[in-house]
């Protein structure tokens, strides 16, 4: 999901450490930040990228609880699957597929809804700022006005919330 916001996913590490282990703690902290420090800044600085990055940080702020609703119902191996399994599961072609409909979609279509949020948009307007090919962003729109999350307004030619 990194990826799909456009921020490098080594920028996020996940580790554990017991309290008895300041020394390993220290160690895990130095090294992440040298490596922070190797990669640079997260955005450019222009106000347009910082104003997307922001975009999307919010749209997958908004998602996790779906996330953690889809990991419980869809994604989850039976307790006590070793590693080697894990990594099999989740590198399999249609689970891939499952990742990208069930999450990274609905990632698009919460930045679609956000960016509505501001002002009615259209299709055209939408896949300029989201950098996303036009039928893309037709089928999310199409989707969603059928969910009844979004409209078409006539008189302005431009998508709105619901």
């Amino acid at each position: 999901m990194l990826e799909q916001i456009g921020i490098n996913p080594e920028r996020l590490q996940i580790g554990w450490v017991s309290a008895a282990e300041g020394a390993q703690f220290t160690k895990i902290i130095t090294d992440f930040t040298e490596q922070l420090r190797q990669l640079g800044p997260l955005w450019t600085g222009k106000d347009e990228d910082v104003k997307r990055l922001k975009l999307k940080l919010e749209a997958a702020k908004d998602l996790v609880p779906y996330i953690k609703l889809v990991e419980n119902n869809k994604l989850r191996l039976p307790l006590g699957s070793e590693e080697a399994k894990y990594d099999e599961f989740f590198s399999r072609e249609e689970v891939i597929g499952l990742l990208h409909e069930l999450i990274i979609d609905k990632l698009t279509i919460g930045e679609i809804l956000l960016l509505l949020r501001e002002r009615p948009l259209s299709t055209g307007e939408i896949s300029e700022i989201l950098g996303l090919n036009p039928s893309e962003v037709s089928r999310h729109l199409n989707n969603s006005a059928r969910q009844g999350l979004i409209r078409f307004d006539e008189s302005q030619k431009r998508f709105a919330p619901a």
